[in-house]
Order: structure tokens, then sequence, then C-alpha cells
């Protein structure tokens, strides 16, 4: 009799062990999965700030209470944190250690804040692309405005300027091959935060968020709730807050996780070319396109290392910067082309215009090639 309990107990402490690991798990030949969860903000870029707390402090107690969830529930799960206290990191530095984790998975975690409205309530999910409207502009705007906290930001995102409609105009024709799980990992934050958490369902969107741009695997930034909201910040600062937002993003990391399969392969950069693509013919009357790749404050001999082996590259002078452009052509689509080949060694390249040797609005200059087609 002994013994039968003894076979029963192994028999039912066996399948309590696949139950558990069919929870987290994967393929059992899979390789670690990786998640790299952000903070964002931080140290001396407090965020957001309310009446009674720093967006950067929200930010790091839900990314924490995430990150403890997955750890002590998931034991085939790698959890990375940007940072784990409060310290400010490079916003190119954050998707460096996630690219450099060669992570599955990116979840970057903000607090949403509008300035003349405090009574917007709820949660939203981004990916990356072109913002849609000017509501959508201004998010990102805000959280790329962490650039300016950089030393030498100009040179470090090749002239990028976060408060400039012009710089965004890059992420119109951005292709991302991580798109689709991007989206449908963002679909399921927000069926979380609405079911789980009975959170107002503000919607998966679409932005210019550097911090997405650079990192090479599915990728979202979470916008938890607004800041500015009294009500809303008494509820991010408090422990059922915290744990009700942390749990609705792990739920949605794992039926991610559950629905994923083999993690996706690693992006590779496109090859570079080793000389500047020809100028189609451009005419004198219409906008030229180049892609800007790079800016410094000193003038580059043209076997500088740090324009990576390119041949042909100009340079002009802006604001006391030298920017430094590759290819020209009155063809936009053929600039873009240029881009896209240069985007893995240059990931902060963009497209600028010029028209009679002058810098030009590129929303203008493309309306103009659009026109001229």
């Amino acid at each position: 009799m002994r013994q039968l309990r003894l076979h029963i107990l192994v028999y039912i402490g066996i399948c309590c062990g696949l139950l558990a690991s069919s929870f987290c798990y994967g393929k059992t030949d899979a390789r670690d999965f990786v998640v790299v969860i952000d903070a964002g903000h931080g140290g001396h870029d407090p965020g957001a700030v309310g009446r009674i707390s720093k967006e950067k402090n929200i930010n790091l107690k839900v990314a924490l209470a995430v990150g403890r969830l997955i750890e002590q529930n998931c034991p085939d799960v790698k959890v990375i944190y940007t940072r784990k206290r409060d310290v400010f990191v490079a916003l190119n530095r954050r998707a460096e250690i996630a690219n450099e984790a060669k992570a599955d998975l990116f979840i970057s975690i903000h607090t949403n804040s509008l300035a003349r409205n405090h009574t917007a309530r709820g949660a939203s999910t981004w990916t990356l692309g072109l913002a849609k409207s000017e509501a959508n502009l201004e998010v990102a705007k805000r959280e790329n405005a962490v650039i300016l906290y950089e030393d030498d930001y100009q040179t470090r995102y090749a002239g990028f300027n976060p408060n400039s409609a012009e710089s965004y105009i890059i992420f119109e024709f951005m292709q991302d091959k991580y798109m689709a799980q991007s989206v449908r990992l963002a679909s399921l934050m927000q069926e979380q935060f609405r079911g789980t958490c009975k959170r107002v369902d503000r919607g998966v969107h679409q932005a210019g968020f550097l911090v997405l741009r650079a990192s090479a695997m599915p990728s979202v930034l979470i916008e938890l709730g607004f800041i500015s909201t009294p009500a809303e910040e008494r509820y991010l600062n408090s422990e059922q807050g915290v744990d009700n937002l942390s749990n609705g993003i792990y739920r949605a990391f794992l039926a991610y996780k559950q629905g994923q399969g083999t993690p996706q392969g690693d992006a590779r950069p496109l090859q570079l070319a080793q000389s500047a693509p020809k100028p189609e013919t451009p005419s004198a009357s219409h906008p030229i396109f180049k892609v800007q790749i790079f800016a410094s404050s000193e003038l580059l001999k043209d076997n500088d290392k740090r324009l990576k082996g390119l041949k042909g590259v100009e340079h002009y002078r802006e604001n006391g910067l030298y920017k430094y452009t590759y290819g020209a052509s009155d063809d936009y689509n053929h600039i873009a082309r240029t881009r896209r080949s240069v985007a893995g060694k240059f990931k902060q390249a963009f497209i600028i215009a010029f028209k009679d040797g002058k810098k030009m609005d590129i929303n203008q200059a493309i309306r103009e090639f659009q026109e001229n087609k």
C-alpha cells in the first residue's frame, strides 16, 4: 500500500511538472528566451513630472515587478534590464543592450502625460512607424527628447532633432521585418490592460521612437497611464496599480511567447555599397534628396573610420556642425533604397532634401516629387 501511494505521488509530481513547463516553455529543445525590459528615463532625466511623483520611478517599479514575475515563473526565460536603479542610460545604449543580448523581445515601459489635460486615462502600446496624427507625433517627440540629456547628441544621432517634424519623415518608408510580431505583442498588451487590469484601452499606435528603431527584434513601448491626471497618478504610484499593471504585462508576455514557437533568427545588417550611388541626373529645378548619415563638430577626412568605408560621402555645414550625406537623386524612391542599404551601419540615417543648393523642408520636397512624377 505504501509503495502504491509512493507511485501515485511520483505520478502526480511528474504531471504537475509537465503542466508547469507547458505554461512557460515553448519547445523543449528551444534555446533560452531572452527578454529585455527597459524602464524609461532615469537619473537626471525624470521623464514626465506629476504632482506627487516622477515618471522615471513609476517606470522602474513596474519594470522590476514584471521582471520578477517572469523570473519566478519562467525558468527558461532570461530577463535583462536596461537599468535596475535610478541611473541615466542613453537612448541608443538601451537598444544596444538588447541587440548585444540577441534578445527575442524588447519591452520599453513609460508613463504618459498631457500638459493641459487632467482627465485623460488609460494605457496604450506603441510600435515603430510613422505617427498618423499630431497627438501621436507629440508622444514620440516627448520620448525622443531624452537624447537632449546626452552629450554630443547631434553627432550620435546624425543630426536628428526630436522636436522637429522634419526628422520624423524617415519613419514613413521604413520596413520593419518584425512589425507583425511587434503589433501582435502590442495587441496582447492592450487585451490584458482592458481585461485583466480593467484599464481604459487607448489602443495600439505607431510612432517614430528612436529606441524602437535601433532594436533588432520585436519591440513595443508601453504608456502605462497619465501622470498628468491626479487620480491616475495616485493609481500608478499605488501598490495595487503596480501589481495590476505588471501582472497584465506579464500575462501578455506569456501569451506572446506561448504562441511564438522557436524565436526568430537574428537580424543581419544589409551589405554596404563601397561607393556612393550615382545620381540619376538630378534636375536643378527639382528637389535633390540625400541620405544624412553622420554629424560632427569637426571636419572629417575621407578615410575617417567614422564614415565606415563609404566612398563619395559629401558634407554641408549647419548650426556649427559638419553634416555628412551619402548619395543624391531627384527620385525619392531611389534615395529611400540608398538609405536602407546603409541602415545596417548608420542606424540613425535619414533623408534630407536640397533645392538650388539650399536645404529645404523634406515634406515639401516629397510633395513636389509626387507632383512631378
